[in-house]
């Protein structure tokens, strides 16, 4: 049956389906930014499946010529003398520079910083080291992206809190502004140290 010859009833139901699906994209729309503006909607707090769980298993290469420990999966195994951070980043990524003051801060205060170079070139992670500053007590390169693969990460700067037990605690997406820093993570830090 063509839609010329098609009941005026069914014809007049396609007349009105766009008109609904966009109807649905609306309440939806307004629905996220409601919980944007109570705070009950972060769109970078996509929630990871590894939370509560041990990291996967990996091996990086360390990146030269930075001069830096390796990192592996080895490195986060219970029992860790504190709750570590590994951080994902890149030396092409602009917000992985308007993070790494926080990391630098953290380093500083004894906090453990691990990093995972990601999909960038060793030489490219060595010199960003070199010009802002080096952060990680360990570090290792994942030029490929398989480690981020297996760890959920979205893209780059993405970090994680593990907690004395080599558990995964906390996740976030984007970079780490002093506001996150002492409204998220520090408290964090605290519980689990």
């Amino acid at each position: 049956m063509s839609d010329a010859t098609a009941p005026p009833r069914r014809r007049r139901w396609m007349l009105y389906a766009p008109l609904g699906l966009a109807a649905a994209a609306g309440a939806g729309f307004w629905v996220m930014l409601r919980g944007l503006q109570t705070g009950e909607y972060d769109p970078r707090g996509v929630p990871s499946a590894l939370l509560g769980r041990a990291p996967p298993e990996f091996s990086l290469p360390p990146v030269e010529p930075a001069n830096l420990p390796a990192l592996s999966s080895a490195d986060l195994r219970a029992p860790l003398p504190s709750p570590i951070v590994v951080n994902f980043w890149a030396s092409w990524c602009v917000p992985c520079i308007v993070e790494h003051p926080q990391l630098m801060r953290l380093s500083r205060e004894g906090v453990p910083v691990f990093g995972v170079n990601y999909k960038d070139r060793a030489a490219d992670g060595a010199a960003f080291l070199q010009r802002h500053g080096n952060p990680f007590a360990k570090l290792g390169r994942d030029e490929p992206g398989r480690v981020a693969i297996d760890w959920g990460v979205y893209g780059v700067p993405e970090t994680y809190l593990l907690d004395r037990q080599g558990l995964i605690r906390w996740r976030f997406a984007g970079p780490i502004t002093p506001e996150i820093l002492e409204r998220d993570l520090r408290p964090l830090l605290r519980r689990y140290a």
